[in-house]
């Protein structure tokens, strides 16, 4: 295998999401289903925090901000948009506000 193909196998790509809570409770019970629906399709949490240093600008800084990774954009957009996970993704919006940003 060229190093080529090889880091072809280790590329990843990556999703913003922040939220803003307003049901702590509903947006436990995501992260309870919220990693097997993201292995799903190859995703996994890399990082997740809900304290923030700002290193330029000014930015609203969310309740709580992850950085997904998916082995390509096809799996993230197969996991934003898969039907089974319908009730998932329902879930998180219980939650509150979410915004998901795929990075490429």
């Amino acid at each position: 295998m060229s190093v080529e193909e090889q880091a072809k196998d280790i590329i990843m790509i990556y999703a913003y999401a922040k939220l803003t809570v307003t049901n702590p409770q509903a947006l436990a019970q995501y992260r309870d289903v919220a990693g097997s629906a993201l292995a799903k399709h190859g995703g996994k949490v890399e990082s997740a925090a809900k304290e923030f240093t700002v290193l330029d600008g000014s930015p609203e800084a969310p309740d709580m901000a992850a950085l997904l990774s998916f082995p390509d954009k096809e799996s993230a957009l197969a996991w934003a948009n898969d039907p089974e996970l319908e009730d998932v993704h329902a879930l998180r919006r219980s939650g509150g506000s979410s915004d998901i940003m795929l990075l490429g």
